[in-house]
């Protein structure tokens, strides 16, 4: 009997949603078959079947979130035609049960891990959920928070995982959820790139703190660990003793906050008594868990302010009517997103403060000199953000191509991940659906994003005191002010309206 595992599906995922199974139990699998649908960080994969054989059990089921090397599912090799092939995938050896882990030669480490999967908690698929065990701490535009790892606010005290108020802590808050990293045998859980850094630097991963599923020990878990206990100790402290101090009497506990204080519990939801049978339950999974936990972490990790301006993009608007005939014969749809697009290089490259990002971990403001614009495209399952890679390094038709690329497989749920990733300014086009005006989320870890909305003909008053009709846009501005000044901010704003309002020159604008 062979166990389907969840594998490693991108260098930061750890863990998947099923999102729908394309076999059913008792079926018979070819070798590289789909078996299922599994979303990561918005995007959907097919996972294929590494076996020929008959699917006998399905371990986990549509909405289920499963941890990277879980088993979710059960093939028999020996009763399907073509039995006894296997899909030459770098994690195939950990996909034998560890049962048979000498049989195959299956590596210590990746024994020890798959062991860790199934003995930590029991089951290893809940109903609808799986404790949330994703820890992954990378730039990811969408990392789910998991319900056992540490969750820092800036600011914020701490409180226990039960929602219920704790008491304050200094300078970074921490809602605390004690990780959970041995099994019942007392093996510390680790990955094995873990196990390997502690062996060579002599570290005893029983003292180091785990951040990963279960408590699970990462690389990052080790070098932090390692950093700590190589830090210098004043001479001073080493040759002088210094004595016991006396256990001062234990503190009150605080009282719980007020209206209005922090921390509180989240808000529990109630059906108003009779209507009961007026509402419908659906559960919180796939694309819109993805987009949930992204605006909750932009909420939390983010000083979000707003500034508006407009842009009379008549000039513009002259400009792509002339141009269009000359895209249409190179077969590129040429919306006004890639004069957008350009504009916000030139101007990002002239203000880079809003290029950049924050370093949570060290504290350090991460300044960019590369320029990849995410933009915000609506779908049928939830919003998702491609990323148009290098932008001021091609033209107005290459970015229009891209445009049009983009947002069209993402419709079609085609995007790949690292389509996804990597942005350092975003663009939401909320006047494709006719929106005037909007306060736009940042994409975190991004320090802006930038609204544009419906062009409309409103009248101005021109410099020479005419009144005429123009074609009008607003701006709308979201950015971090831990890192964008205001004043910067409208700055931005001003030199993306000039380059808009004169299109000439934004075309001979060097980038």
């Amino acid at each position: 009997m062979k166990e389907v595992l969840l594998p490693e599906l991108a260098e930061s995922v750890v863990e998947g949603e099923i999102l729908k199974w394309l076999v059913a139990e008792g079926d018979t699998v070819a070798l590289e078959q789909p078996l299922c649908e599994v979303m990561t960080d918005k995007v959907t994969v097919e996972l294929p079947s590494p076996v020929a054989g008959i699917l006998t059990r399905r371990l986990a089921q549509e909405g289920d979130v499963v941890p990277v090397h879980a088993a979710i599912a059960e093939i028999d090799e020996t009763g399907g035609a073509g039995s006894g092939g296997t899909a030459p995938a770098p994690t195939q050896a950990i996909q034998d049960s560890a049962g048979n882990a000498e049989r195959v030669g299956l590596p210590v480490q990746a024994q020890e891990e798959r062991e860790a999967v199934a003995d930590v908690g029991g089951s290893i698929v809940e109903a609808g959920h799986l404790a949330g065990k994703g820890d992954d701490d990378s730039t990811s535009l969408f990392r789910a928070f998991s319900s056992d790892e540490a969750v820092k606010v800036q600011g914020l005290g701490a409180r226990s995982g039960s929602g219920a108020p704790g008491s304050s802590t200094a300078g970074t808050g921490v809602l605390d959820r004690a990780p959970v990293n041995a099994r019942a045998d007392g093996r510390v859980l680790a990955v094995p790139a873990a196990r390997q850094l502690a062996r060579e630097r002599g570290i005893d991963l029983s003292r180091v703190q785990g951040s990963g599923p279960n408590g699970r020990i990462r690389v990052q878990d080790v070098e932090a660990h390692g950093a700590v206990a190589s830090a210098p100790t004043p001479a001073a402290a080493q040759s002088v003793p210094v004595p016991a101090a006396p256990t001062p009497a234990p503190a009150p506990a605080p009282a719980a906050p007020k209206s209005g204080g922090l921390p509180v519990p989240p808000v529990q939801y109630r059906t108003p008594k009779g209507y009961e049978h007026l509402e419908d339950r659906v559960p919180l999974r796939g694309m819109r868990r993805a987009i949930s936990t992204q605006m909750q972490a932009s909420h939390l990790y983010t000083v979000r302010t707003l500034t508006v301006d407009e842009v009379n993009l008549s000039k513009l608007v002259a400009f792509r009517a002339r141009v269009k005939p000359e895209a249409s014969a190179a077969g590129v749809k040429l919306s006004y997103l890639p004069f957008i697009f350009r504009a916000v290089a030139v101007a990002l490259r002239k203000y880079p403060s809003l290029n950049s990002s924050f370093d949570e971990a060290s504290g350090e403001i991460v300044m960019k000199r590369y320029y990849n614009v995410g933009m915000a495209v609506a779908t049928d399952a939830g919003l998702t953000v491609p990323v148009l890679k290098d932008v001021n390094h091609k033209s107005i038709f290459d970015l229009a191509r891209e445009v049009t690329d983009l947002a069209a497989r993402a419709q079609a749920g085609k995007l790949q991940a690292d389509e996804l990733a990597g942005s350092t300014f975003s663009v939401t086009n909320i006047g494709s659906v006719g929106a005037l005006f909007s306060f736009p989320i940042i994409n975190v870890p991004d320090a802006a994003i930038l609204g544009v909305h419906s062009i409309q003909k409103r009248p101005i008053v021109t410099p020479d005191s005419q009144i005429v009709a123009a074609d009008m846009m607003y701006l709308s501005l979201s950015f971090d002010h831990r890192l964008v000044d205001g004043a910067e901010a409208a700055r931005f704003c001003k030199e993306v309206i000039r380059l808009l309002e004169e299109p000439d020159r934004l075309m001979l604008e060097a980038l």
